[in-house]
């Protein structure tokens, strides 16, 4: 039989196969992502087993350390309560007798009996230990840190300058006042000792220590006269010259025009 072909007609193409590209691309994505978040889960996982063998390994050590430190939180609140507290209140109640007589050799005007004041707040009355003993026996509280103040004052006044320095050089303070007393008495003990660059030293730290109207201008001066005695003018001109422009309202200030000519 004949064949022939139709006027238009057209043979029937091969259906193509179309790929989703997109498809690829997130099948290939998700590959590579679950790659490597099992990577991460295996070096997790690794990581793990390495700390739990060294905890395992090591867990007498580990566990001795924490022991450790929870008895000396332990102890360190125990010393607090039943050693500090104590000990501070004891120190206190001694140290209340001492401060009156110390009170009374300020006040008082008879240098004799204000000597035999110093030495009872030195060494104790009434039933009382002295400062120094305060001192020594309670150094790790407030009183004791206060009783070295005391003990150097009442030192100084005594003229055992070596002891004041010795006591005054233990106190410690956050008052700004009290701070800077104790170091420009330090000063004072030099100058007694005829150590007037120590003297001088001590007497400016003591002025920077605190810039208030009541210490800082009198231990300037001091500092400045004491610069004088050493021939050392443009440091006392700088003392002198600090009164001037900071203190003119104090005491110190009134006669401050002369010392700056004799400074010059």
């Amino acid at each position: 039989m004949a064949t022939y072909n139709k006027r238009g007609y057209k043979p029937a193409k091969e259906k193509e196969e179309k790929l989703d590209n997109n498809f690829l691309e997130n099948t290939t994505n998700v590959d590579e992502k679950s790659s490597t978040t099992a990577g991460v889960f295996n070096s997790l996982d690794e990581t793990a087993n390495k700390t739990e063998a060294f905890v395992e390994k090591n867990q007498k050590y580990i566990l001795g350390f924490l022991g450790a430190i929870a008895l000396l939180t332990l102890g360190y609140l125990a010393y607090q309560k039943f050693i500090v507290e104590p000990n501070e209140i004891t120190a206190t109640d001694d140290l209340f007798v001492a401060q009156q007589n110390f009170q009374l050799a300020v006040d008082g005007t008879d240098v004799k009996k204000q000597d035999s004041l110093y030495k009872l707040v030195l060494k104790g009355s009434e039933g009382k230990q002295g400062v120094i003993g305060i001192a020594d026996q309670f150094s790790g509280t407030d009183s004791g840190n206060l009783a070295n103040y005391y003990a150097g004052v009442s030192s100084l006044n005594l003229k055992k300058y070596d002891d004041a320095i010795k006591f005054l050089e233990k106190f410690s303070s956050k008052d700004d006042f009290l701070s800077s007393e104790a170091i420009g008495l330090i000063g004072d003990a030099y100058s007694q000792k005829n150590d007037n660059a120590k003297a001088l030293e001590y007497y400016e730290k003591a002025a920077n220590n605190n810039a208030n109207e009541l210490t800082a201008p009198r231990f300037l001066m001091k500092a400045g006269q004491t610069a004088l005695t050493l021939n050392k003018k443009a440091e006392a001109l700088k003392f002198f010259t600090e009164i001037k422009e900071k203190y003119d309202a104090t005491p110190e200030a009134q006669q401050i025009d002369a010392l700056i000519g004799m400074a010059q």
